[in-house]
């Protein structure tokens, strides 16, 4: 139980990573599955396994044929910004299972901009500033570990 517990302590730390520039979120989030497939026997966390091995993958070359990211402080996103559009596409993610993350990331972004700047114009203005600068690619990333997550989360619940 414990170790289930420290693996999603792990997992939940690499999605919060890729919202911070220079950390490997995605890599701890795949680093926290290969911890909990080392210690599960049966062939579901080797599949899950395989599985998060190839959406990384997937993930990494969806972002490389992306415009290149100049980064999202580069276009004046603060990092409060970044952790509304992460709690967005989380939480879009688990309430309109798995495609909600985008939109999510997209709203999470625009309401803390509407907040911090006050009109809709501003607001939609920022959120394309930052989408352009490098949030497709964060988004892109997030949504993988997200991805991930889920899988994860499944092949435990199942038991």
């Amino acid at each position: 139980m414990w170790e289930l517990l420290l693996v999603g302590l792990v997992i939940v730390l690499g999605l919060c990573g890729v919202l911070v520039p220079g950390v490997p979120g995605s890599w701890l989030v795949w680093a926290g599955v290969l911890w909990w497939a080392l210690q599960d026997p049966r062939p579901a966390a080797w599949i899950v396994l395989v599985g998060a091995t190839v959406v990384l993958f997937l993930g990494q070359v969806v972002r490389w044929a992306l415009p290149p990211r100049r980064g999202l402080r580069a276009s004046g996103t603060t990092p409060r910004t970044e952790a509304w559009a992460g709690a967005g596409a989380f939480l879009g993610f688990f309430l309109i299972p798995v495609v909600g993350a985008i939109p999510g990331f997209i709203a999470g972004i625009y309401l803390h901009e509407r907040l911090r700047l006050g009109s809709h114009g501003d607001a939609m203005a920022a959120l394309r500033t930052a989408m352009r600068s490098g949030g497709s690619s964060v988004l892109t990333e997030f949504f993988t570990c997200l991805l991930i997550l889920g899988a994860w989360l499944v092949a435990v619940i199942q038991g």
